[in-house]
């Protein structure tokens, strides 16, 4: 520690030795720089403050109704927009700026000269934001703050009408493209549909439950078609036996009026009619030729029907030539008869479903390519009649809320602080500049007094000489007064001070310019 220490004092009386550059550093550096100080032109302060209210009344009725932009967020978003060319560019004009260029260069100065002097802050939570400018001119720094203040505010309102407008075009061309996609998509299912309609699921099942639908019934109606020749078989022997019964008796048919036919009813009826008006007519009345003409196509119809009877008959009873009036052979005989006609009704039947049945296992090896279609077909309809439904409830919102912005004001201004023509100069910090230089000139010139005395090192202290020359001191001896050594080191001494002393005092002079400019400023202006 006591090394060190006596090292420190040696570099202080080295610098001290050399303290000539010290006055020569200050005496270069000092007076140029106040002058230079001094010669700044003022500058002037203008703000202005203004509060952001973006607690809007509306907002807690319409929350979940429509989609809300955060307004803090927005302001923000303004706040470091707000120094863009194109606002710079508009501030310009409207501060007749832009007419003082002559040239682009002067005009990309001005543009530049507005975007680093303009600033803009934010006092926390509370949504209060200062603009402000220093310029030459007082009153051109307050236009610049006002028309600065009037781009902030119209940009942060127009910008909530274009968003919501924007939002709208787009939400309008959307919904018209996924208009579009869904009647297409639509047209394609539909055509799928008509396509492969008898093998597509549907209400009452798809392919295989068609198939086994289709077994199901071929089935039954096999089923019901092994009964009715059950019963057929049945009747056929009751019908031979009952005629071998007949057939020895005198009960043979010897006319076919024993045969009552579907027509008997009817030409009773008409024969009944015709009666009744030949009581009251001639045979030429037009009443009675026209029943007359019914009853010969009924008897002719009734004869037709007898003998196609009595043919079927022979038919089935094979030997017999003639068939028995007995009514209960004739009963036996319709009864044949119906369950003939059912037969070959349910083969007819059984058959189209034996086609159908085949026409669809014939289409198996299809069915997992068309199933699978029918799902990429459905699966991309619902989702664009998703998007499509989506994109209209969204539209429904953004026209909520565009109504709701153009009756309330989410985000609302009040201008707290105007800006205001400064009267004082708020610039340059003249005193602090003064200190600076100052500062900066006796640290130069130390700094050129330890470097010299490094250079041309000289001993100040025996212990510094026993360390430069390793060889051990015994004793000093003072130096005379006759050699003038002491007082020419004095001499260098009071120069130091006076120099120090005339500096500091031209110092005063540059402040006192300032700090009283009715008493020294007013005369210098008279003078010059």
């Amino acid at each position: 520690m006591q090394e060190i220490f006596e090292e420190i004092i040696d570099y202080l009386k080295g610098i001290w030795l050399k303290r000539r550059y010290i006055i020569i550093a200050t005496w270069l550096i000092c007076p140029i720089g106040w002058y230079f100080v001094a010669a700044m032109p003022d500058v002037y302060k203008s703000e202005a403050r203004v509060y952001v209210d973006t607690q809007s009344l509306l907002r807690p009725l319409l929350k979940g109704l429509t989609v809300e932009t955060n307004p803090n967020t927005q302001i923000r978003l303004m706040v470091k927009t707000l120094l863009s060319r194109p606002n710079l560019e508009r501030i310009s004009r409207m501060t007749d700026l832009d007419v003082q260029a002559s040239n682009s260069a002067q005009y990309e100065a001005i543009i530049k000269n507005l975007k680093d002097n303009i600033k803009i802050s934010g006092v926390g939570r509370e949504n209060i934001y200062t603009l402000s400018i220093e310029d030459r001119d007082p009153e051109m720094a307050k236009n610049i703050v006002r028309s600065a203040l009037t781009v902030f505010i119209e940009n942060t309102l127009g910008e909530t009408r274009s968003d919501s407008d924007s939002a709208q075009k787009f939400l309008n061309a959307q919904i018209k493209d996924y208009e579009n996609r869904l009647s297409n998509s639509e047209a394609r299912l539909t055509s799928f549909k008509q396509k492969y309609s008898g093998i597509l699921p549907n209400q009452s099942g798809g392919y295989y439950a068609k198939l086994n639908g289709n077994k199901e019934k071929l089935k039954a109606i096999e089923l019901e078609l092994l009964e009715n020749k059950t019963r057929l078989d049945s009747a056929k022997k009751q019908l031979a036996q009952s005629v071998i019964a007949d057939s020895g008796s005198d009960n043979k048919i010897q006319s076919d009026s024993t045969i009552r036919t579907t027509y008997d009813d009817r030409i009773n009826e008409l024969e009944v009619q015709l009666d009744s008006l030949k009581l009251r007519y001639t045979d030429k009345h037009p009443d009675v030729i026209e029943i007359s003409r019914n009853l010969e196509h009924l008897n002719k119809l009734r004869k037709d029907e007898i003998e196609k009877y009595l043919a079927q008959n022979n038919e089935n009873t094979g030997s017999l030539k003639r068939l028995s009036a007995n009514p209960v052979i004739q009963e036996v005989q319709i009864q044949v008869n119906q369950l003939e006609n059912l037969i070959a009704s349910l083969n007819v039947r059984a058959n189209n479903y034996r086609q159908r049945i085949i026409e669809l296992e014939n289409r198996v090896h299809t069915l997992p390519e068309i199933e699978a279609e029918l799902i990429a077909l459905n699966r991309g309809y619902g989702i664009t009649k998703a998007k499509y439904e989506e994109l209209l409830s969204r539209k429904e919102t953004a026209q909520l809320a565009q109504q709701a912005d153009e009756t309330t004001d989410k985000i609302q201004f009040r201008v707290i602080d105007p800006p205001r023509k400064a009267t004082k100069p708020s610039g340059p910090k003249r005193f602090v500049l003064f200190g600076t230089v100052t500062f900066i000139g006796f640290a130069v010139g130390i700094a050129l007094s330890l470097l010299m005395s490094q250079l041309t090192p000289v001993a100040t202290s025996t212990a510094q000489l026993t360390k430069i020359t390793g060889v051990p001191i015994f004793g000093v001896i003072s130096a005379n007064e006759n050699l003038g050594l002491h007082k020419w080191h004095q001499k260098k001494t009071f120069i130091f001070i006076g120099s120090n002393l005339l500096l500091l005092s031209l110092l005063l002079l540059f402040v006192s310019y300032f700090v009283f400019p009715d008493f020294i400023q007013a005369p210098l202006k008279r003078i010059f």
